[in-house]
């Protein structure tokens, strides 16, 4: 339907001039550039919408993270609290940000679908209703004016044709007199020529400038109903302008947290919790949990006992107390080591400072559940192959027994086995995937990228950190809520 008439073939535009023939078609496109607008509004509220939400999901992973992590670190009292109310925050505005997200879709997005639908009218064979009325009425306003227009061309080239021949006509006849060749009869004939010429120029002149008052007549009338087609579709705009004006300022009511009185509480609710952390008050907390402040059980006399059954077993409790040495009472003797054993104490003494060496390497007493274990001679084993340093340090007297009748010597004892190590199977191995990159701070710690995977070969610790293989065969911690379980 944008195709020029037939009226208006063989027109030249001369100028870029809306009253030209065809150049009404500018405003005709405009209805269609107004529908795609709209769909480019919508899209551009859509991705905005998108934006929110995925904030709004990272704000929450954010915080549930870091809440985790100060949780399980060492932060304690109201700097806790305080450093918790920026996570507090974080889950506050994320829901604001939802809320965002929920009302561009909602609200703006269906707004300018349903105005949309409205206002543009699909035909069957393709384009808008208002688009083909549009041009409908430029074509029955310009037809009028395009015909006369182009008769008033047809004359003018009609004229300049003829002016053209007038003066080639003039020009034969000067050249033919200065010629004695030609006879009187053909000078007769360039004369009538030029006479003829000018009569056709004169014709052609009264025509085209008739032609002219013609055009200029029905110029008024053209102008008019040109106009008022006009007018049709600026009315028609101007609804579109109006409209996306109303809605991009209700997106900026939803976008605009800066007068939405709760964001506001947020902001001094987190600077209320902040304030009230108080530096004294949480020294005071850890001097009374942690320091001095603590109770303490301090040592007193005790009558030195001892147990008759060497097959006694002590509970996990018991073997945790910490004191400056450890008394070895399950030790099975049998024949002469027996009787030397009497002859030198009937406690066995090590120096706190190995059994501190040998409780930072392994722990046997992990679990608090165990009913007991007994003290065998492997235990003496494990207490004879403490670290090398360890070895060369001078012991007590209560270590000089001969070797025959050293508990401490037996000959199963090695540096490839644990004699404290409890008889449960080992642990099983789990496949996890990274949620998020970690870059290992230390030595043995692992370093991988989302979307990894490695086997998890130990459980998570009290500090929240796991062991694991890389599949390249590294072996190191990370942190325990940086992975999920590959189901």
């Amino acid at each position: 339907m944008s195709g020029s008439y037939e009226d208006s073939v063989g027109v030249e535009v001369s100028s870029d001039s809306f009253w030209e023939v065809g150049n009404y078609k500018r405003t005709v496109k405009r209805i269609d550039d107004g529908h795609r607008l709209c769909s480019d509004l919508m899209n551009c509220i859509h991705e905005r919408a998108r934006i929110e939400k995925t904030y709004a999901q990272q704000l929450t992973e954010w915080a549930k993270r870091w809440k985790q992590l100060v949780e399980k670190g060492p932060q304690y009292g109201t700097v806790e609290k305080a450093w918790h109310a920026v996570m507090s925050e974080a889950e506050k505005v994320s829901e604001l940000h939802l809320d965002i997200k929920s009302a561009l879709m909602n609200e703006d997005f269906e707004k300018i679908k349903n105005w949309q639908k409205e206002a543009f009218h699909k035909q069957m064979m393709g384009g808008f209703k208002e688009t083909k009325e549009a041009e409908d009425g430029y074509r029955k306003a310009q037809k009028p004016w395009a015909k006369k227009l182009k008769e008033v061309e047809a004359a003018k080239k009609a004229y300049h044709a003829a002016c053209k021949e007038e003066k080639l006509a003039i020009s034969r006849e000067t050249n033919s007199k200065a010629d004695p060749a030609l006879n009187p009869e053909q000078l007769k004939k360039l004369q009538d020529k030029v006479e003829k010429s000018k009569q056709d120029v004169l014709k052609t002149k009264e025509k085209y400038e008739k032609s002219l008052k013609d055009l200029d007549h029905v110029t008024p009338q053209y102008m008019e109903n040109m106009e008022q087609v006009f007018e049709q579709c600026q009315q028609f705009e101007e609804k579109r302008l109006r409209f996306f004006r109303e809605v991009l300022l209700e997106v900026q009511k939803h976008l605009d947290l800066s007068n939405d009185v709760s964001y506001k509480n947020i902001y001094r609710e987190l600077e209320q919790n902040i304030k009230t952390a108080d530096a004294i008050e949480d020294l005071r907390w850890f001097r009374a949990n942690h320091g001095p402040g603590m109770s303490m059980n301090w040592p007193q006399f005790e009558d030195e006992e001892w147990s008759a059954d060497f097959n006694r077993t002590l509970s996990r409790r018991e073997k945790k107390k910490a004191s400056d040495g450890v008394t070895l009472t399950g030790v099975n003797q049998t024949g002469d080591q027996a009787l030397q054993h009497t002859k030198h104490s009937s406690h066995l003494s090590v120096p706190s400072n190995t059994v501190q060496s040998l409780q930072s390497s392994y722990n046997p007493f992990e679990d608090d559940d165990d009913t007991g274990s007994t003290v065998s001679e492997k235990e003496d084993n494990k207490i004879k192959n403490v670290s090398s340093s360890e070895k060369n340090q001078s012991y007590p007297t209560e270590w000089s027994d001969e070797e025959s009748s050293n508990p401490f010597s037996s000959t199963d004892a090695n540096g490839d086995t644990n004699p404290f190590d409890e008889d449960a199977s080992p642990a099983m191995e789990v496949r996890v995937r990274a949620l998020y990159d970690y870059e290992g701070q230390e030595h043995d710690e692992l370093s991988f990228k989302a979307g990894d995977e490695l086997t998890k070969t130990e459980d998570e610790d009290e500090q929240g950190w796991c062991k694991g293989r890389l599949d390249n065969g590294q072996i190191g911690l990370y942190p325990a809520n940086y992975v999920e379980a590959i189901q």
